[in-house]
């Protein structure tokens, strides 16, 4: 392996440097108010499949699924939503050939368990901080989830933790420092930086005070990448995590476009080149 310390962990997870993760956002699922009972379950899988194929084709280096369709958002996920998240990600993984993950908005505990049913790499959540938010208060165990990812065999699933959540606030006086040095210490693999809700810009002194604090530990940008900062984040950030970005006009709710997918999948490799020629001169 080469490159920062950051960099071999990344290198663990998805077999290369700064990766670029393409975000699968699903349809509302079974469980959720949003979800179409007269149109059923076929509508959900064909659209993640469109994406998901997408994001493959454009050459991003890995895909997270997501629930992003469950509005509004729950605390605590109902087993519905999980068994079907997992048998949508199930029906695709067959095609796919890049590392994935999985995040089941805002549930850490069925986040671990759908990313164990579906082979995921990593998965994405809140571990750590107390925080106030409009699903309600935020009040992760990150005790009880390692040991639940232990206990289902999980150990190998990398746990990338929001320390800047989206509609969150975090309570108390803890800084995004500390909440970093926190995640480090308590073992997660990698930390995120978000801003406001999905596709808002974060604040880039969060990234650059996570990273300062922990510059062997990961630490990826998880919100508001566009087009135009990819490159700049990529010199401070270890990842990307791309979602509203990727899809047509920008816009959420919608399925990703071939060609705005290609065209952040080559700005994030040259920002990657530049990276390894800087970590090259340094004689990292």
């Amino acid at each position: 392996m080469e490159g920062t310390l950051a960099d071999q962990v990344m290198q663990r997870v998805f077999g290369i440097s700064k990766p670029l993760i393409g975000v699968v956002h699903l349809l509302a699922l079974p469980g959720s108010p949003a979800f179409d009972r007269t149109a059923g379950m076929r509508p959900i899988a064909e659209a993640a499949k469109h994406d998901a194929q997408v994001c493959q084709e454009a050459g991003v280096d890995a895909i997270i699924f997501c629930n992003e369709g469950d509005l509004p958002y729950r605390v605590e996920v109902t087993m519905e939503q999980s068994t079907a998240m997992s048998a949508v990600i199930g029906e695709i993984t067959p095609e796919l050939s890049l590392p994935i993950g999985v995040d089941m908005l805002w549930d850490p505990f069925a986040t671990l368990a759908v990313g164990r049913s579906v082979g995921a790499r990593f998965v994405r959540e809140v571990f750590i901080g107390v925080y106030e938010s409009d699903m309600g208060q935020l009040r992760p165990d990150p005790g009880a989830a390692f040991s639940y990812r232990h206990s289902i065999g999980a150990d190998d699933i990398a746990v990338f933790t929001n320390l800047t959540p989206e509609f969150a606030s975090p309570l108390g006086s803890r800084t995004v420092a500390d909440r970093a040095q926190g995640a480090q210490f308590f073992g997660c693999e990698a930390a995120l930086i978000s801003g406001p809700r999905a596709g808002s810009a974060f604040r880039f002194a969060d990234l650059e005070e996570a990273k300062a604090a922990c510059p062997d530990m990961p630490v990826l940008a998880n919100t508001g990448v566009r087009h135009d900062t990819a490159e700049r984040i990529l010199e401070t950030a270890d990842g990307i995590i791309v979602g509203t970005a990727l899809k047509i006009d920008g816009r959420t709710q919608n399925r990703v476009d071939p060609e705005r997918a290609k065209r952040m999948v080559d700005l994030a490799r040259v920002a990657r080149e530049h990276h390894l020629e800087r970590v090259a001169e340094a004689g990292g």
